[in-house]
């Protein structure tokens, strides 16, 4: 398997969350996770990074969204700049601006499900 650097934007410490879930699944399945949020506390080894402090994350393959679309408009130029292969746009994410920001900067936009494609082998 073919692990892929992972940026959880709105990672969370609370297991009821979707985020949490993410990077749950994500690190059984042997990708390396890159937890961003608001709020501090570590998820699997891996302590949450403050997207308030933009911090730098060299070699992104995904980042997967799970800050609702009046959220994203404050950290375009963050997660643009991480330069990833492509953004998954979760469930409750979905932002046609970003997606079109996105694909502008050759960065694939993805609306889908981090868990089902994981689940489903087309991560």
């Amino acid at each position: 398997m073919n692990a892929k650097k992972t940026v959880i934007i709105g990672a969370t410490t609370n297991p009821s969350r979707y985020a949490f879930l993410a990077a749950e699944m994500l690190a059984e399945y042997g990708h390396e996770i890159v937890p961003v949020g608001i709020k501090s506390g570590s998820v699997f080894g891996n302590d949450i990074l403050s997207i308030a402090q933009r911090p730098a994350i060299p070699h992104v393959d995904t980042i997967t969204l799970y800050i609702g679309p009046q959220h994203q408009p404050e950290h375009y130029d963050y997660l643009l700049s991480l330069k990833p292969r492509r953004i998954i746009f979760n469930p409750g994410t979905e932002n046609p601006e970003f997606m079109k920001l996105a694909h502008a900067h050759q960065i694939e936009p993805l609306e889908a499900c981090t868990l089902v494609l994981l689940r489903s082998g087309q991560y």
